[in-house]
């Protein structure tokens, strides 16, 4: 009895300490989770603050980007009903423009009229584009424009003898419409007052024989007539090389 007494006494006292180290375990683990699971709170926090801050950022940038291609947009159609107002003063001024095979058929009264300027600008094999220097001498012819009255404009164009006929009248028109296009929009010469003959190769200035010659024929003469006294008038030739 006594030794089972004993082992009676050794069990419930494996058992209290059983107990006592489960007990301990409980406040160990206990100890080392806690702050484990405070830190991943804290990391919970910190991505959903993250993730709200790259939302409002998103919602900021796609709105910016919404009103930077709006402004875009509205600047493209702008610049588009810009270019299309600015072609067709273009091509109201080419209609306004009189054309004619020579100023004598279109200028009842022509006699009246004396040149009081002139000059000439020439142009690249097969080109109608005025280069820099003839914008020069185009300046230099339209500047007395203002305090010039009751003129005419007759802007003549011509080509050298390669290519066919009906070529050169169209080369020559487009070389004239080039200077008439200029000093209309630099210089705001009204388009009735514009005079434009293509004469393409039919009058040379030159011997077509040469390519000095040649490239005198490839030009465009322009003519400041007017019709009212000019005191002191004089004819200022401007010749472009």
């Amino acid at each position: 009895m006594r030794r089972l007494t004993q082992i009676s006494g050794c069990t419930a006292g494996v058992v209290a300490l059983l107990l006592a180290s489960g007990c301990s375990s409980k406040k160990y683990v206990k100890s080392q989770t806690a702050p484990l699971i405070q830190h991943t709170n804290e990391l919970d926090d910190q991505t959903a603050t993250n993730n709200r801050n790259l939302k409002n950022l998103d919602e900021k940038t796609t709105a910016g980007i919404g009103k930077a291609q709006s402004s875009a947009d509205s600047a493209q159609q702008n610049a588009q009903q810009a270019s299309t107002a600015s072609s067709a003063a273009q091509q109201h001024a080419q209609e306004a423009v009189n054309r004619a095979d020579s100023l004598a058929s279109v200028v009842s009264n022509l006699d009246s009229y004396k040149q009081v300027a002139a000059a000439s600008v020439t142009f690249g094999f097969d080109k109608s584009v005025l280069t820099r220097k003839d914008k020069d001498q185009l300046d230099q012819l339209a500047t007395p424009l203002n305090t010039t009255k009751g003129y005419i404009l007759e802007v003549t164009g011509g080509t050298d003898s390669v290519g066919s006929a009906e070529y050169n009248y169209d080369l020559s028109q487009r070389r004239a419409e080039a200077v008439v296009q200029y000093l209309a929009s630099k210089y705001n010469v009204p388009a009735h007052k514009f005079y434009l003959i293509g004469i393409g190769k039919d009058k040379e200035v030159a011997s077509n024989k040469t390519a000095a010659g040649r490239a005198q024929n490839r030009r465009v003469d322009i003519q400041v007539l007017s019709n009212m006294q000019q005191g002191n008038a004089t004819v200022s030739e401007v010749q472009s090389h």
